[in-house]
């Protein structure tokens, strides 16, 4: 590798007085997506709420998704104190720079946890709404000569209006948190962004991990019990586990989900802002800023575009039609700003570096061009993940067919499908990134920032992609909502049905567009990574390169590298794992309550007993918050380990097959699990036997264990990739430093990496210790299970 004549940390680029009134600009805008973010607030609250059983009900589940998350912020809040003083002790270029980078950790860990916190807010008090409109349907014709399509049309909209409140959010503060740190800190912004985006991925991190295992322990707890083995319907108000498996939908699938999107969206403007000060200059300081902020007002229109037709073959043809109207409303706007904005020639880029002023051709076309292909990779990914998990294309379908000969066949199908969607998903993705990366002919930095741009392409559709994930949970609570309540029957309730398959569509769709954002802003990190290790290589004299059991060098034919390389990968499969085992302990812990429940309640099968649904919403909060530690460690220590164990060239290279391996592991897990879900959704609507059949009671055991698949591990994948390549962009200038020159010490490494080793193999170790819950009499149930108390008495419908 050749290191550069001038290298990045040395580009002169400044925040000049008509880019910070281009960046002033850009926070009115985000302000504005969170003004509309209260005005489609004041829409949803508008809606009737319907009956008051279903008023009770979702009040119950309101006060277990508050419970759940109050104690989850808490316990986050800890380590996000101790974050922020370690952050200060990481080498920076001043003080200055450290305070911001801690502060700035802090502010988006707020942001992150208010975009989840809000997520869950709204969807917990929209699901009851969504029930009462497809109520109306059900009356609409046959009582008060109301037309039931628009009732249902009705559903849908409020469905996806609180969506819209999370997207608006999620750009909103994402983009006002990137526009205040440049304003205030201009040149050095990138550096202090990199605090923003840790903070924002840890927490999403975490609170997609620890509401991952909440919802999918509950779920799968209430499906092996309830349907399986008592032969009841989902949502049955009989079973102990429907109030938490609402809970989860929200805590896990809003909250989680929501703070995932939009640590992937600080995150790309993290590495688009570190690598565009190099590449474009001054320019290189807002235009990453314009692209997603153009989104944001393409957003807007995407969601009120999502509006339902009578001629639609199902909700989804109004959603696409949303998705398409925006980026391709996107993608003219940006070439107008491109053309409005940036010089016509690489010589006119002031502040760049010399390996980008001296090249020939158009930054323009470059620019267009980049952002385009995330646009287009963000469409190619919508339909073909919709071909895999949509009710009414041939995978789908096929899973069904094989519910006729057992639930290992359904396993099966289910895999084969993920399985191959990955390959087509990562080829689609890495034909993205290396399209991008094309672009920047023989500059390194300048062929990063272009995939770094096409990142900030793909965030363009971010709002109204948020929209389509919150869509999901909501139309799943209003179908359990409905259920449990005995108040939505026949048109209504199908209404309901169709609404929830799409919604599985909705969720795959977006975990799709989220692997592939992790992806490119993971490539675009990488190359903010190799600059920061030239950084640190240029201030201790050494060229990269140079031999040495420490080197820079990332070559793959070095032994150390490619163990990092193997490392990577292998991170990548202990973390799913150890996720999907934490749903299976828990999930066992909540069988052997919701049995137990019915075994010393009989009363609860002929209604005369009501089941204590508080004691299963404390064994999953007990459980996800005890579980969400370990992976959460894993992926801030192995990094760490591997770093100051084999240096940062072996870092790289782990870096680099952790990417790999992610990508199709995320997919692969995603796909599978929507599938299997919207097999069971097609067998329940009469296909193949229809409910209580032998074909459904199988397509139920595929969808359980595609439940921490999809809704756990997989979407976890997406903050894993970012949370490992920031803190190894953030450690790797002190791994230069205690490797050569004056500071460096065999010791410091040592004591590092010894103890990064210590903390991960004790806390694999104490995971692995924890019991399953195998007998009905409570012998090896888990703590949670033995000690349940209820979170809070109101939380029983």
């Amino acid at each position: 590798m050749a290191e550069p004549s001038i290298p990045s940390h040395l580009a002169a680029a400044d925040l000049t007085d008509g880019n910070r009134l281009i960046v002033i600009v850009i926070a009115v805008v985000a302000l504005a997506a969170l003004a509309l973010a209260g005005v489609l607030v004041r829409q949803v609250l508008a809606a009737g709420e319907g009956t008051d059983s279903m008023k009770k009900i979702a009040g119950a589940v309101q006060e277990g998704a508050k419970a759940y998350l109050g104690r989850q912020l808490r316990t986050l809040a800890v380590f996000a104190v101790v974050v922020f003083f370690l952050l200060m002790l990481l080498p920076a270029d001043d003080w200055n720079q450290r305070a911001g980078r801690s502060v700035f950790f802090l502010i988006g860990a707020v942001f992150s946890a208010t975009t989840g916190y809000i997520g869950m807010w709204l969807a917990v008090r929209s699901n009851v709404r969504v029930a009462a409109a497809a109520r109306e349907a059900a009356a609409g014709g046959e009582k008060s000569g109301k037309d039931p399509t628009l009732a249902s049309h009705k559903a849908m909209k409020i469905a996806f209006r609180t969506g819209g409140v999370v997207g608006m959010f999620t750009v909103g503060l994402g983009l006002l948190g990137a526009s205040c740190v440049v304003l205030v800190y201009a040149a050095d912004a990138p550096k202090v962004l990199e605090g923003f985006g840790l903070g924002a991925a840890l927490i999403a991190m975490f609170m997609r991990v620890g509401g991952g295992i909440f919802t999918k322990a509950a779920d799968v707890g209430a499906d092996l019990v309830g349907k399986v083995e008592q032969g009841i319907p989902e949502d049955d108000p009989r079973n102990a586990a429907t109030i938490a498996d609402n809970v989860g939908d929200n805590v896990g699938d809003c909250a989680g989900m929501a703070a995932d999107l939009f640590e992937s969206y600080a995150v790309t403007l993290v590495a688009a802002l570190i690598l565009g000060k190099a590449a474009f200059g001054d320019a290189g300081l807002a235009f990453p800023l314009i692209v997603p902020a153009i989104g944001v007002v393409t957003a807007m229109i995407g969601i009120f575009a999502v509006a339902p037709r009578a001629s639609d073959r199902s909700g989804m043809s109004a959603i696409n039609r949303g998705f398409f109207v925006s980026a391709v409303i996107s993608l003219v706007l940006v070439a107008a700003a491109v053309f409005a904005y940036l010089p016509g020639s690489y010589a006119e880029l002031d502040g760049a570096i010399g390996e980008v002023t001296g090249k020939s051709g158009d930054p323009r076309i470059l620019a267009i061009v980049a952002v385009a292909i995330g646009i287009v990779l963000a469409a190619l990914i919508q339909q073909l993940t919709g071909y895999f998990t949509e009710t009414t294309r041939r995978p789908v379908r096929d899973i069904g067919k094989t519910s006729l000969t057992g639930p290992a066949t359904v396993v099966l199908a289910g895999i084969s499908i993920g399985l191959e969607s990955a390959v087509y998903t990562a080829v689609l993705i890495g034909l993205g990134v290396y399209g991008a990366f094309l672009l920047g002919g023989t500059s390194i930095m300048l062929a990063l920032f272009a995939v770094a741009l096409a990142g900030t392409g793909l965030l363009t559709t971010v709002g109204v992609i948020v929209a389509m994930d919150t869509f999901g949970p909501v139309s799943d609570n209003a179908q359990g909502i409905a259920e449990m309540s005995g108040d939505v029957e026949g048109t209504g309730a199908q209404v309901l049905t169709d609404l929830d398959a799409v919604g599985n569509t909705t969720k795959a769709i977006t975990k799709g567009i989220a692997i592939a954002t992790a992806v490119l802003a993971a490539a675009a990190l990488f190359g903010s990574y190799r600059d920061a290790i030239l950084s640190a290589a240029h201030d201790v004299g050494e060229k990269v390169g140079d031999a040495g059991p420490m080197n820079l060098n990332m070559d793959i034919s070095q032994p150390n590298n490619l163990v990092g390389l193997i490392v990577g990968a292998a991170v990548v499969f202990l973390f799913s794992g150890l996720a999907i085992n934490a749903v299976s302990r828990s999930a066992g812990s909540v069988v052997y309550e919701v049995r137990r429940q019915f075994r010393e309640h009989p009363g609860i099968m002929d209604h005369t007993e009501t089941p204590e649904y508080g004691r299963v919403v404390d064994i999953c909060t007990k459980d996800a918050l005890r579980e969400l530690a370990t992976p959460g460690l894993l992926a801030v220590m192995a990094p760490i380990a591997v770093g100051f164990t084999l240096g940062v060239g072996a870092l790289g290279a782990y870096l680099a097959g952790a990417i790999g391996t992610g990508t199709l592991m995320a997919v692969f897990l995603a796909n599978s699990g929507g599938a299997w879900d919207n097999a069971k959704k097609l067998v329940e609507d009469g296909h193949h036997g229809g409910k209580g059949s032998e074909a459904h009671a199988a397509t139920v055991i595929g969808d359980t264990v595609g439940d921490p698949f999809k809704d756990t591990a997989g979407p976890a994948i997406n903050p894993l990739l970012k949370v490992m390549n920031l803190v190894s962009l953030l450690i790797a200038p002190a791994i230069v430093k205690f490797s050569f020159g004056d500071d460096a010490s065999v010791g410091v490494r040592v004591l590092v990496a010894v103890l990064a080793l210590v903390v991960i193999v004790g806390a694999v170790y104490v995971s692995k210790r924890r019991g399953i819950a195998v007998d009905d009499d409570g012998d090896d149930a888990g703590p949670a299970a033995k000690q349940a108390d209820p979170v809070d008495p109101a939380v029983v419908p």
